[in-house]
């Protein structure tokens, strides 16, 4: 090919991409909307899943969330994680799961390289558990923590009924409006579940769940687990309606698997038939001896007799024998007086919204207060700079 020939081919693809460039600038989405018809207002959330803003319709001034999905890891396509959490909140309609509106985007343009940036717009929640349990004047009576813990046990029995798991059960994934209503919310990690059959188990990942909330079956290496990884999720959170800090600290999943021993005894085959055959159960530390002390070490904090026996029930070490949403749900505990209280009157004290990221930076809690003295700073999420903390850690 001669020079002039190689020339006008180049240029020619060069007026060619021009024009598909074009088009996508002019391309019409109708089912997916430019995002800004919303006014960001305020960052309130940061993670490994993106930027969270509080926003508003610029037309029905109506206040919103928007999720920015990542797409920094994407050469082509969009995320699988992101289409399974939409595809996962299309399914849930329910009061105490996080309602997503829409998807918006921004335009394709030059600047971006084509690449537009997708948001997911949800209901706007004006706090979240761990924002709430960070804030030392933000009381709780007994009554209202049976109000949060029914609405969290709800949400969960219809996501399980709807054979789905949620698998980041944190304080922090716990949404609730100024009305006290409560939502389940952040489904980037929630999957689909089948009841395995004996021939073939499922092999889901156990890379999943906040180091402090992952349940024992996952930390010694399980990938054929179900609801009971939610329910344990459960368990840490309504200690920590009390104890107003996560309940066990771990730095590393040895560390979270001695406390978690320390707590609710030791890891056995006597205590849990078959965790022999999980993949670290010989490879890890495992403290001997440990007897548990689930309502010993809590009743400190939790005066009820009948929240321990539930709490008792929810950190049992065999998944099998773990409570579920349904049974937790018909416990004493919610059935006796005080009985669940709505929380709109308690919230309506405080005008501020309060969510984890903006909470100031806490120091994690590490001795235990005096009986009636519950510790109020919420630990932050932990690293491998973390270093060494001591094994009591409420």
């Amino acid at each position: 090919m001669n020079t002039s020939t190689s020339t006008n081919v180049s240029s020619s693809s060069v007026s060619h991409a021009q024009q598909v460039m074009n088009k996508l600038e002019d391309f019409d989405f109708p089912y997916c909307d430019e995002v800004t018809k919303y006014e960001k207002l305020a960052k309130i959330g940061q993670g490994t899943f993106g930027e969270v803003f509080k926003a508003k319709h610029r037309q029905t001034k109506k206040v919103v969330a928007l999720k920015k999905v990542l797409m920094e890891n994407e050469k082509e396509g969009f995320p699988i994680t992101a289409l399974r959490e939409i595809k996962i909140l299309q399914l849930l309609n329910h009061e105490n799961v996080v309602n997503l509106i829409e998807i918006c985007r921004t335009k394709a343009t030059p600047f971006n390289r084509y690449k537009a940036t997708f948001y997911l717009v949800f209901d706007f929640c004006e706090h979240d558990l761990a924002g709430l349990l960070s804030n030392v004047n933000v009381k709780f009576s007994l009554g209202e923590i049976k109000k949060v813990m029914q609405q969290l046990l709800n949400g969960l029995y219809f996501i399980h009924s709807n054979k789905i798991l949620h698998r980041d059960m944190k304080a922090a994934n716990i949404l609730i409006t100024k009305n006290g209503v409560l939502k389940l919310a952040d489904f980037g990690l929630a999957r689909a579940f089948s009841i395995s059959k004996t021939s073939q188990p499922n092999r889901y990942t156990n890379r999943v769940v906040t180091l402090w909330y992952r349940p024992p079956e996952l930390l010694l290496g399980e990938r054929n687990y179900g609801p009971p990884v939610d329910m344990w999720g459960a368990g840490c959170i309504m200690a920590e309606m009390w104890t107003r800090s996560p309940i066990m600290q771990g730095s590393t999943e040895q560390h979270q698997l001695t406390l978690i021993s320390q707590l609710c005894g030791s890891i056995s085959p006597e205590t849990w038939p078959g965790v022999e055959k999980l993949e670290f159960y010989n490879k890890l530390d495992l403290p001997k001896g440990q007897k548990r002390k689930v309502k010993e070490r809590l009743r400190a904090y939790v005066k009820d007799p009948y929240a321990l026996d539930l709490l008792d029930k929810l950190l049992t070490l065999d998944p099998n024998k773990r409570i579920d949403s349904d049974n937790a749900l018909n416990h004493d505990f919610f059935w006796t007086d005080p009985m669940p209280c709505e929380l709109a009157k308690m919230l309506s004290q405080h005008t501020q919204s309060m969510f984890e990221y903006l909470a100031p930076p806490r120091r994690r809690v590490v001795q235990q207060p005096h009986a009636g003295q519950p510790g109020h700073q919420k630990g932050m999420q932990p690293s491998a700079a973390d270093g060494q903390y001591h094994d009591r850690v409420f």
